[in-house]
């Protein structure tokens, strides 16, 4: 019976038929060129109709495939490294909740259905990021939430600015573009994806949700949260195309993947690594998405979606393995006591550099020829080079500190990766990892794209990243600690690793002035006059009122003789 398996097992078996439910429709709906969209019709509210709107395309059906088959891996995977938790089944339920809130926006091209998922999903991530119920998981929790709200607060705006239009559904509305209410609705739009995919500068959030556990940090950095941002900006790219709006995105998500692969450099906690490199990643699809080519955005999606749910997965296995350590400096030769494990994550590091022919290549090195063909400005261009340099440069020192570096386990020296539950998911995705690269680029693009390049600029990303890899690998193999040479780049080194003191930024800079405002507000205000005339201050002079009423009603008697007597002697010196 279904209803005796483990939760894991069930929640399997179902995300994974619903990914193959979702496959399959994709392919029928791709290859007949056929979309359906189905309204359910609440009320009217000042003439505008209030409907639930679902849409069933080729992009929201493949896109949920992937997410469902993710899902599925990262259920099954969870069933061992979730074992020893005393909530397990709470936290598969909020899993599963974060899930159905992608799918829900997924599907939904209508604002205000969009906005359930929307909101889901930051609810159930802030859920999931204080899980283990510490300081650390309450601090980012709260980065996270506060960051996305932000975002939400420009959907609902966005919503009032559509009601002019007589209705929420963007996808009905193409005829309105170039106007200044589709503009400003477009901007507001932008800035909540900049929010959802943590671009320049609501960047702070995406590693500080690190604090969730690590089988969450694989749903969440490959295909749900940080991609809904991107996915948006792809159903309504149509409305800020050629725009000013798409000019700012350019050279925002140009700094973001130039910061994002700078900061990896010098981070040595495994899984804030590789956030930044999704953070390097977002910045690819949004740069490309503003320069007009959403197909690109979509196809990088997709395989970005795979190799990174692999690379969180091999990490998994290795703070896992060793104890919940998560210091790379505290790593080195896994390649001999975890070789599986080590393989895997070998594979998706070159999945992410776009090693020839692997998952990533198609995509990526795609977008940087299409980028660079495109009518770009030189900064844009060189942040692009040098963002690709740097990714091949801390995956090549990633590589080196946990795969071939030296030794130094100590105590963890004899740990493996002999456990089905945690590598069967890992060895499926790999299988994506490598293949669904070329299955995407035949599927996706009937016809291919026409490139048109010099030599120099079409050997100019090979160039790059083999120049990267060199550096950042030969650089971990300089031992320079005798001179202190970091101290004299203090102040570059604290900049450049502290991702542009955006998390100071984010977090104390706002925070410490508006509760040093709120403290003295209490101080003088609430703790102050307003308790002085109210509160304690009213309570005091009642009770001093309520005193001398008491004490005029206990000496009734000698009151009325005292007053007997004075009108006595008042009516006295009356008659005489």
């Amino acid at each position: 019976m279904i209803f005796k398996m483990p939760m894991s097992i069930s929640s399997t078996v179902f995300l994974g038929f619903m990914s193959i439910c979702s496959g399959t429709s994709s392919l029928l709906l791709l290859s007949s060129n056929v979309t359906f969209l189905i309204e359910w019709e609440f009320c009217f509210l000042n003439s505008c109709p209030l409907v639930m709107t679902i849409i069933f395309d080729w992009i929201s059906m493949l896109f949920s495939s992937f997410v469902f088959f993710i899902s599925c891996m990262i259920m099954f995977y969870s069933g061992e490294y979730m074992r020893d938790d005393k909530n397990f089944d709470r936290f598969m339920y909020l899993v599963l909740l974060f899930v159905s809130s992608m799918v829900m926006m997924i599907v939904s091209p209508n604002l205000i259905s969009i906005l359930l998922g929307w909101d889901g999903l930051g609810l159930v991530s802030y859920c999931l990021v204080i899980y283990y119920h510490n300081e650390k998981s309450a601090n980012s929790g709260m980065l996270t939430i506060l960051s996305n709200r932000i975002g939400d607060v420009a959907v609902l705006i966005s919503i009032g600015l559509m009601t002019k239009f007589g209705g929420w559904n963007f996808v009905l509305y193409s005829g309105e573009i170039g106007s200044k209410s589709m503009l400003l609705i477009s901007a507001l739009i932008v800035t909540a994806a900049m929010t959802k995919s943590a671009q320049i500068p609501f960047s702070a959030w995406l590693p500080a949700a690190m604090a969730a556990p690590t089988p969450v940090s694989a749903l969440v950095h490959s295909s749900t949260l940080v991609t809904a941002g991107v996915y948006l900006l792809i159903r309504f790219s149509n409305a800020f195309m050629d725009s000013s709006v798409s000019s700012f995105l350019l050279i925002i998500s140009c700094l973001t993947m130039f910061m994002a692969g700078l900061g990896a450099n010098f981070e040595y906690d495994l899984k804030k690594i590789i956030a930044l490199s999704t953070l390097s990643q977002l910045g690819v699809m949004m740069s490309i998405l503003s320069l007009g080519m959403p197909d690109l955005a979509f196809f990088h999606l997709l395989t970005h979606a795979l190799f990174k749910a692999l690379l969180f997965m091999c990490a998994g296995m290795i703070i896992h393995n060793m104890k919940e350590c998560q210091d790379i400096r505290h790593m080195g030769g896994l390649a001999t006591s975890m070789p599986l494990t080590s393989s895997l994550m070998m594979l998706s590091n070159m999945a992410l550099c776009g090693m020839p022919f692997m998952a990533g290549f198609y995509s990526k090195d795609l977008i940087l020829e299409v980028a660079f063909m495109s009518n770009i400005n030189k900064i844009s261009f060189l942040l692009y080079v040098m963002a690709t340099g740097l990714t091949v440069c801390y995956t090549f020192r990633l590589i080196y500190y946990i795969i071939s570096g030296e030794p130094v386990l100590g105590p963890f020296i004899l740990i493996n990766d002999y456990c089905p539950t945690m590598t069967t998911p890992s060895v499926m995705l790999s299988v994506g990892a490598v293949s669904m690269g070329a299955l995407l680029s035949w599927l996706l693009f009937s016809d291919s794209y026409m490139i048109c390049l010099s030599f120099t600029l079409k050997i100019l990303a090979l160039a790059v990243s083999v120049l990267g890899g060199i550096i950042g690998y030969m650089l971990n193999l300089m031992s320079v600690n005798y001179s202190l040479s970091s101290i004299s780049f203090f102040s570059f080194t604290s900049f450049v690793g502290s991702m542009w003191f955006l998390p100071h930024l984010s977090g104390f800079f706002v925070s410490s002035h508006s509760l040093s405002v709120g403290s003295k507000v209490k101080k003088s205000l609430d703790g102050g006059w307003l308790e002085y005339f109210g509160g304690q201050g009213g309570h005091h002079t009642f009770m001093k009122g309520s005193g001398y009423i008491e004490m005029s009603q206990d000496k009734t008697f000698k009151v009325l003789v005292k007053t007997l007597f004075v009108w006595i002697v008042i009516m006295l010196i009356m008659l005489y």
